[in-house]
């Protein structure tokens, strides 16, 4: 018999949300697709000779790509279930789906990894660490917490190990460029670029797909949990960047860096503030000690993997109090959060046709960020009220069934 109390309803939305879609999760994701929109099209420095950090640069930079990679690791635990299955099948399908799923996406990078566009590319990245993260996906949350906070602490301690080694090889181990088809022709070029010398290095990130699988794992339908990761993500991630900060002015590690890097005159200080990529990490032990965006440091990695947790629990908190006044709240938001590798790769495409030529008449950077934000969440927002997929998502949904072994239907949700 159906109960008709009103104080029932808006957790048997949640129950439904969950075995569906979490509205607030695609919010979550779309946040990140216009956060990393804004940091390929918008300046994060100024053009001056100190490089001066912009709003962009310190709001975005670092935190849009890794919120992009935890929720890669929710969606992967709310998908495969909170603990391995009594029959090892199911289990190896769900991992199988991963997998498949997972070529899709790198097949997608290595393509637009053959265009001409000053973006860092993270499909290909994004794509290994479904693959790496296999092994993690019949965890419970006790044992995953482990895992993410040994990878959190370890891995960049041993990156910082083997990095040097990698490049002081002849040809250095690293692309300078997004990994394309032709790279494939070199592996150990191009598995050392992804896994430890390039942008957005797998060794390293693989702590955010742990973070979101332990997050994943949490009852994120009742009340507390959003509240919780909000903040607890924010306690983590100001505490964080305060013990960066204190280590680079206070305990002398920026004066340490610009002795090593031996660069009168560069702004050390605004490249930790913004952007570590390009810099290479070696020579002292400081380079651990910085929270800078893109160092891949514990400190970066719990800065991020905060900012993250805390989104993800703002948007889950404005999901239920849409469900209370009856109002969706997150629909601009996850509509383009529900198609995010159509959305990215028609942006990346898009980009690609302005390398290295200047803007159209009367256009300006700023004007060029609004298109194409507003041209995801107008194709997203239509997509999610027609109940339709994106293309490449509707691909990646039919490789992950046929993985795990079901039969689907072009028909089919």
């Amino acid at each position: 018999m159906t109960s008709r109390n009103p104080a029932r309803a808006p957790r048997a939305t949640a129950a439904r949300r969950i075995q569906g879609r979490l509205y607030g999760i695609d919010a979550a994701r779309g946040i990140a697709l216009l956060g990393m929109m804004a940091t390929h099209l918008l300046p994060t420095f100024e053009s001056n000779a100190d490089l001066t950090p912009t709003w962009i640069g310190l709001a975005f930079s670092g935190r849009a790509a890794a919120l992009f990679a935890v929720l890669a690791g929710v969606g992967l635990a709310l998908s495969t279930g909170k603990e391995k299955p009594p029959e090892g099948g199911s289990l190896a399908a769900a991992r199988r789906g991963v997998a498949l799923r997972a070529v899709v996406i790198a097949a997608v990078g290595l393509s637009l990894g053959n265009l001409e566009v000053n973006v860092a590319v993270i499909l290909v990245h994004y794509a290994v660490l479904f693959l790496c993260i296999l092994p993690f996906l019949g965890m419970g949350l006790k044992p995953l917490c482990a895992w993410a906070a040994g990878w959190i602490l370890g891995s960049p301690v041993l990156a910082y190990l083997l990095r040097p080694w990698l490049l002081a090889a002849e040809p250095p181990l690293q692309l300078g460029h997004n990994p394309g088809w032709e790279d494939l022709a070199t592996p150990g070029r191009l598995l050392a670029d992804v896994f430890l010398t390039g942008y957005y290095p797998v060794f390293q990130w693989m702590s955010y797909l742990l973070v979101g699988l332990v997050i994943g794992r949490l009852a994120l339908g009742k009340a507390l949990v959003p509240v919780l990761l909000l903040l607890a993500g924010t306690v983590v991630a100001a505490a964080a960047k305060a013990l960066g900060v204190t280590a680079m002015e206070s305990w002398g590690g920026r004066a340490a860096l610009e002795a090593v890097l031996n660069a009168p005159g560069y702004p050390l200080d605004s490249v930790l503030q913004v952007n570590l990529t390009g810099i290479r990490q070696e020579g002292s032990w400081w380079w651990l000690a910085s929270a800078a965006p893109h160092s891949g440091t514990s400190l970066d990695l719990l800065h991020t993997s905060g900012v993250a947790a805390a989104v993800i629990g703002a948007c889950l908190l404005l999901e239920r109090l849409g469900e209370w006044i009856d109002l969706d709240l997150l629909l601009p938001l996850r509509g383009p959060g529900a198609m995010t590798l159509t959305l990215y790769t028609l942006h990346v495409w898009v980009l690609s046709g302005f390398y290295l030529k200047p803007l159209p008449a009367g256009w300006t950077e700023d004007g060029m960020y609004f298109a194409h934000a507003a041209t995801a969440i107008i194709v997203g927002t239509a997509f999610v009220l027609l109940r339709w997929r994106g293309p490449l998502e509707w691909l990646g949904h039919a490789a992950t069934r046929l993985g795990r072994g079901q039969v689907w239907l072009p028909g089919q949700g």
